[in-house]
């Protein structure tokens, strides 16, 4: 080897070079790994804003005519979103929590009105408990005078949360994504008009990552909440009408459960599948029936296909229409196997028409393929 052509030609430097530069390497590689954490954070903000940024544009674009610009709804056009109701913000809660910490140690009344606490608090106590009761009750009226304004728009401070007011016990992300994808369609008998599917997967619009960025802006609108806040709102939202208490053509016979009487009857409607596809979606049908696959009972083309082939384990499908009636009128009837019992609404045969029944089993048969 010619030592004269090596940059580096004694072996004791090469070694000490070598040396400084695997401490160097290790230092930029622990530096990064310190500074990791950090910078990930750093794009996962970055990643967010630009969601909610996106977010803002689709809320401009699809859901301001209905819940206004600013988020805080439209009068008896749709509820606010940017309101502490939908965040479940309590004005009260803290002031209700001690008293009703209070309250617990009473365990009765003298004559004279006068609380009877628990025999473990002392005289001296007592008085001092009463006292704070009574200036906390004091303070509670004082903010239900401040929330006056708001009741009277619909603000219900009882039920100070939305997810509370409809019963839902999952996140508010998942709140307001799953609405976003299933729309409201029964929301047509307390709003002018029901709220879209917005989803592709049930025929709107949105891809699911735009769903997504609308959540995130939504979201977005989270903050330190004043009574200032939710005074400023325009419409509060409404306790939902039971689907199961709706019908698309009050007054008119219903069909009732005699699957035999129906069938005969239907021979003289013609169905109309455009207006059964509407059906499907008023009657909150899509919730469960789900075009594809993932819903909580079979999909209708699924259904359909099935009835035909007489494939999906029922004892007698002779006749296909006859299965789609029974199963509409008389759900539990034959429950098909993967799925359960008393889901589906046992009452369609006193809320459907006999041209709703013709409309309805004509877009399930319209999958004939």
């Amino acid at each position: 080897m010619n030592l004269e052509r090596l940059i580096i030609e004694k072996i004791e430097d090469r070694i000490l070079l070598g040396i400084i530069s695997f401490v160097s390497i290790m230092v930029i590689v622990g530096w990064i790994a310190i500074n990791e954490n950090a910078r990930m954070a750093a794009f996962t903000q970055q990643f967010e804003g630009r969601a909610i940024e996106r977010g803002a544009g689709l809320f401009n674009q699809n859901c301001s005519t209905c819940h206004g610009l600013d988020g805080r709804g439209l009068a008896g056009v749709a509820p606010a979103l940017n309101s502490p109701h939908l965040f479940g913000y309590d004005f009260r809660e803290v002031v209700r929590a001690e008293i009703e910490t209070i309250e617990k140690r009473i365990v009765g009344e003298a004559e004279d009105g006068s609380p009877i606490f628990e025999e473990s608090v002392t005289a001296e106590e007592a008085t001092t408990l009463t006292a704070r009761l009574a200036e906390l009750q004091a303070q509670d009226q004082a903010i239900l005078a401040q929330l006056a304004p708001a009741v009277e728009k619909g603000y219900d401070p009882e039920k100070p949360t939305r997810l509370g007011q409809v019963g839902w016990s999952g996140t508010l992300n998942s709140y307001v994504y799953t609405t976003l994808v299933h729309g409201r369609p029964t929301s047509s008998s307390y709003w002018p008009q029901a709220m879209a599917a917005w989803s592709q997967t049930a025929g709107g619009p949105l891809r699911d990552d735009q769903l997504e960025q609308l959540t995130a802006y939504i979201l977005n609108w989270n903050r330190d909440w004043t009574i200032d806040d939710l005074l400023a709102v325009n419409q509060f939202a409404k306790v939902p009408a039971d689907p199961a208490l709706v019908s698309a053509n009050p007054g008119e016979p219903t069909v009732g459960t005699e699957v035999e009487t129906i069938l005969a009857e239907l021979a003289n409607y013609t169905g109309d599948p455009m207006n059964g596809q509407a059906l499907y979606t008023t009657y909150a049908c899509a919730g469960c029936h789900m075009i594809g696959e993932g819903g909580a009972a079979p999909s209708p083309e699924v259904t359909w296909l099935a009835a035909q082939a007489g494939t999906d384990g029922r004892p007698s499908v002779d006749n296909p229409l006859g299965y789609i009636v029974e199963s509409i009128v008389l759900p539990n009837n034959y429950i098909v196997s993967g799925y359960v019992a008393n889901v589906m609404p046992q009452n369609f045969g006193e809320r459907l028409t006999y041209q709703d029944m013709a409309d309805i089993t004509a877009y399930v048969m319209s999958f004939d393929s």
